[in-house]
C-alpha cells in the first residue's frame, strides 16, 4: 500500500490557488454567514452613518458650482480618470469601516436615484440629504421624537415641490445653451453645441454621445429612429460597461407575430451565421423556447444577435414595424400577407448602419438611402394627422412623423487624452440630460438661489403640519436648503452666509449670486438657469433618504472575513537524489509534484532536497521510514536526539531522521499522516510503497480518509497502485469514480 497526504492535504496540493485555512469540521458542513449587529442606545451607530455620509459629501462638494474642483479616480486597468461628475465619484466610494460604509450607501441613493430620473443633479442631492440628516441628528439626540421629525420633513417635501412648480417657466429655445453650459461647468462651447443639436432634430428628436475621431468636438446629424423598447435577454450585451448591445452593419428581421419556435428563423439564421454578419429580431413577441438557442448560439460566437419586443400594442405596433421596415429598407413579415417566416430569405431584411440596444431602448442609424421612401410616408401620416379630429390619435402620429423626419444628431467628442475624453464626455452627458430635464419640466433661477427661495416658503407652510414636532421637521428643511448655496459660494473662496444674506435680502426671485464672475446681478439674463426637474427630483430624493436615515434605530453589517493566507511562489523542480529499493518491494520513489500553497509568509523557503525511503524488516514485518530535508545541497549537521520517538533533526540548513511504525493498521495510518506532514513543510514530496499489512485494527473514520486519500492520489498521478486488502478495493474504486467525475 502506498503512502500519502490526508484527503485535504492532497487537495490543497493540486489546488495552486489561495485559500483559507479551516478547520475539518467546517469543510464537510456549509458556513452560515453570520452578521454583526449595531444598536443605537447611546448614539454611536448613527454617528459612524453619519461619518461616512460627510466623507461623502466632502469628496463631491469639492466638484459642486462653476469654480468646483476635479476629483482624481484611480483606474485598476488603465490610466486614471480625472472627473467633475458627482455621479461617477458617488460610485467609486467604498469605506473600511462597515458601519461608515452603510453611511454611504443609504445617501448614495438620493444622488443616483436624481441622476437615473433628471441625468444631473447627483451632488447637490448629496448635499441636500446631508444637510437634512445632520439638522436632524442635532434635535433628535435633544430627544425629539424621529417618527414626527420624518413626517414634517416629508410634508413640507411636498409642499414644496408645489412651490416650485409655481416659480418654474417655460425654456426657450435660445436658453438651452446656458442651460447646458450651467451643467458643464460654464463651458459654453458644449452649450452651443446641445442646443444646435437639439435645433436641428426638434425638441423631440434623438440625440447621442460618442467618441470622436479627432481631438475636436464634432456634430453629426444622420438618418435614423429610437423607440421604448430593450432587449430580451441581458445575455446579448456587447458592452459590459454600459450593459448596452452595439451592432454596425445590422441586418432586421421584422415580424408581426409571435415566434415560438427557432425552427422558424432557421433559414435567416443560418443565412446570418455563414455570411457573418449581425442580426436584430423585432418581433411581436419572442416565446422562451425560440430565445434560448439565439442566446445559446450567441455565447458560443457562432451568432451574432438580439432579440427586442416590436414596440406599441395592437393596431400602433403595426404601423411602427411599417415605419421601421420603410426606413431600414426591408419588409414586415406577416402571415395575413402570405409571406411566411420560414420560407423567408435574406432579401426580407432591413439594413442598418448601426443599432443601440440598450435595456429600455433601441436606436437605430441608417445611411440615409431609404429617404424619399421616408419622406412620402411622412406625407402619408402627415394627410392622416389633418383628417384626425380625435386629440390622442394626432398625438401618437405626430410621434411617429417626428421619430421618421427628426434625424439623430451624433455628438462626437474630441480629446488629446484618454482622460480627457472620459472627463469631457461625463461633462457632455450631464449637459444634455440637463437639457432634456428643461424641455421637459421648464426651468428656475439656477446657482443654488432657488432653493433658497423655496426656504423663505417654509414658514408659511408650518401653519398647516399637526404637531411642534413637525413643525421643527420643516424648520431643519428650511436650514438644510441653504447648504448648496453656502458650499457653491465656498468653492468660489467666498463666505457662504453672507451670500446667504445678501441674496435674501432682494426680493426679486431673480436676483442671486453668479460664483462664475463673482457677482450679484438678475441670473436669468445671466444664464444661470436649472431645469426644474433636475431641483424636484434633489428635494424629493434627499427627503425620502433623511427620513429614512432619521428613523433608523439599528444596523445590521456582515461580519468583515480575514484575508486569506498569501501563497508562496512555486518552487523549482528538483530533481530526487537516488532512492534506495525496498527489499522485495521495488523501487520507492516517484515523480515529484508542486509543493503546497501555503506556508509561513515571514519564512522564506531556500531550494532543497527531499529524500525519503522505507526499510522492511522480514522478519518482523516492521516499517522504517528515512527522510532527509537538506538545504541547497550543503549538510551541516547539528543535531539533537530525541529518544521517545528515536526521530533526528537537523536544526539550521534542514532536518533528517527516521522512525519505525508498527505492523498494524494504526501504525500504517500514523505513518501515512506523519509523511504528510513532512510533506508540508518541504519543497517537494513524493509517495513510496508499502508492503501488505498484517491484520491490524482501523476505525471506519480512519479508513475511509485513507482511502479517500489513496483515490485522489492516484487521480492525480503522484504514485503507484496501492496493494490494499480485498475488502478495500471496491471502496477504492468507489472513491476513484466520484474524484473522476467531480473532475479532480
Amino acid at each position: 500500500m502506498a503512502c500519502s497526504p490526508t484527503p485535504i492535504s492532497a487537495i490543497a496540493f493540486t489546488n495552486p490557488t489561495r485559500f483559507k485555512r479551516v478547520s475539518f469540521p467546517s469543510m464537510l458542513s456549509p458556513k452560515a454567514t453570520a452578521k454583526e449587529i449595531y444598536f443605537n442606545h447611546d448614539g454611536s451607530a448613527t454617528k459612524k452613518l453619519l461619518a461616512g455620509v460627510e466623507i461623502v459629501v466632502e469628496l463631491l462638494g469639492a466638484t459642486l458650482g462653476p469654480k468646483g474642483r476635479n476629483v482624481v479616480l484611480q483606474n485598476k486597468y488603465g490610466p486614471p480618470k480625472i472627473v467633475n461628475d458627482g455621479e461617477t465619484v458617488l460610485k467609486e466610494i467604498e469605506l473600511e469601516d462597515p458601519l461608515e460604509n452603510v453611511g454611504v450607501k443609504l445617501v448614495r441613493q438620493a444622488g443616483a436615484k436624481t441622476n437615473d430620473l433628471a441625468g444631473d443633479g447627483s451632488t447637490t442631492s448629496v448635499v441636500l440629504a446631508h444637510g437634512l440628516i445632520a439638522e436632524g441628528q442635532k434635535v433628535i439626540a435633544a430627544g425629539m421624537n424621529p417618527i414626527q421629525i420624518a413626517r414634517g420633513i416629508e410634508k413640507t417635501s411636498k409642499a414644496l415641490v408645489s412651490e416650485l412648480k409655481l416659480m418654474s417657466r417655460v425654456v426657450e429655445n435660445d436658453e438651452l445653451a446656458d442651460v447646458a453650459a450651467v451643467s458643464a461647468g460654464n463651458d459654453y462651447t458644449v452649450g452651443n453645441m446641445i442646443s444646435d443639436a437639439i435645433r436641428q432634430v426638434g425638441r423631440r428628436g434623438v440625440v447621442t454621445i460618442e467618441k470622436g475621431r479627432c481631438t475636436e468636438n464634432n456634430l453629426e446629424i444622420v438618418e435614423g429612429m429610437q423607440f421604448d423598447r430593450g432587449y430580451l435577454s441581458p445575455y446579448f450585451v456587447t458592452d459590459r460597461q454600459r450593459m448596452a448591445v452595439e451592432f454596425h452593419n445590422c441586418k432586421l428581421l421584422l415580424v408581426d407575430k409571435k415566434i415560438k419556435n427557432a425552427k422558424e428563423m432557421f433559414k435567416i439564421l443560418d443565412n446570418a451565421v455563414k455570411e457573418m454578419y449581425p442580426i436584430v429580431i423585432v418581433a411581436e413577441e419572442v416565446e422562451q423556447e425560440a430565445l434560448a438557442p439565439i442566446i445559446k448560439n450567441k455565447l458560443k460566437g457562432l451568432l451574432k444577435g438580439a432579440a427586442i419586443k416590436a414596440p406599441a400594442f395592437g393596431e400602433r405596433k403595426s404601423h411602427y414595424l411599417d415605419d421601421i421596415a420603410i426606413l431600414t429598407g426591408g419588409t414586415v413579415i406577416r402571415d395575413d400577407m402570405g409571406l411566411k417566416l420560414e420560407k423567408a430569405g435574406k432579401e426580407v431584411l432591413g439594413t442598418a448602419i448601426k443599432v443601440v440596444i440598450t435595456k429600455d431602448s433601441t436606436l437605430i442609424v441608417t445611411d440615409g438611402s431609404t429617404r424619399e421612401a421616408v419622406e412620402k410616408r411622412v406625407s402619408q401620416i402627415c394627410s392622416l394627422v389633418e383628417n384626425t379630429e380625435e386629440k390622442f390619435q394626432k398625438k401618437i402620429l405626430n410621434e411617429r412623423i417626428a421619430r421618421l423626419s427628426g434625424g439623430i444628431a451624433i455628438l462626437q467628442v474630441g480629446a488629446q487624452t484618454q482622460v480627457e475624453l472620459k472627463d469631457k464626455q461625463l461633462r457632455i452627458e450631464d449637459a444634455l440630460n440637463a437639457t432634456k430635464a428643461a424641455i421637459e419640466e421648464g426651468v428656475v433661477v439656477g446657482g443654488g438661489c432657488s432653493l433658497l427661495r423655496l426656504s423663505t416658503k417654509v414658514d408659511g407652510i408650518k401653519v398647516l403640519l399637526d404637531n411642534e414636532e413637525q413643525k421643527i421637521g420643516a424648520e431643519i428643511f428650511k436650514r438644510a436648503l441653504s447648504y448648496p448655496a453656502r458650499l457653491i459660494a465656498k468653492n468660489a473662496g467666498v463666505n457662504g452666509n453672507v451670500v446667504i444674506n445678501q441674496v435674501l435680502s432682494n426680493a426679486d426671485v431673480r436676483y442671486g449670486y453668479n460664483a462664475a464672475t463673482d457677482t450679484y446681478e438678475d441670473l436669468i439674463t445671466a444664464g444661470i438657469i436649472d431645469p426644474t426637474k433636475v431641483v424636484r427630483c434633489c428635494l424629493e430624493h434627499a427627503a425620502s433618504v433623511a427620513k429614512t436615515f432619521l428613523t433608523s434605530d439599528a444596523v445590521v453589517v456582515h461580519i468583515k472575513e480575514s484575508d486569506p493566507l498569501p501563497m508562496r511562489k512555486r518552487m523549482p523542480s528538483i530533481a530526487p537524489p537516488p532512492m534506495a529499493k525496498s527489499p522485495g518491494v521495488g523501487p520507492v520513489g516517484v515523480p515529484l509534484v508542486s509543493s503546497p500553497p501555503y506556508s509561513n509568509p515571514d519564512f522564506v523557503f531556500q531550494p532543497v532536497e527531499f529524500s525519503f525511503a522505507v526499510q522492511i524488516n522480514p522478519a518482523c514485518g516492521a516499517v522504517t521510514a528515512t527522510y532527509s530535508v537538506t538545504k541547497s545541497g550543503e549538510d551541516r549537521e547539528e543535531e539533537e536526539e530525541d529518544g521517545a520517538d528515536g526521530i533526528k533533526y537537523t536544526v539550521h540548513d534542514g532536518f533528517s531522521g527516521s522512525r519505525d511504525f508498527f505492523n498494524d493498521w494504526s501504525g500504517y495510518f500514523r505513518f501515512y499522516c506523519f509523511h504528510s506532514l513532512l510533506c508540508c513543510f518541504s519543497s517537494q514530496r513524493q509517495a513510496c510503497f508499502l508492503i501488505q499489512p498484517s491484520n491490524g485494527m482501523l476505525s471506519t473514520g480512519e479508513r475511509v480518509q485513507f482511502v479517500l486519500g489513496l483515490a485522489h492520489l492516484y487521480v492525480s498521478k503522484s504514485f503507484v497502485i496501492p496493494l490494499c486488502y480485498p475488502h478495500f478495493i471496491p471502496l477504492f474504486f468507489l472513491c476513484l469514480i466520484v474524484f473522476k467525475r467531480k473532475g479532480y
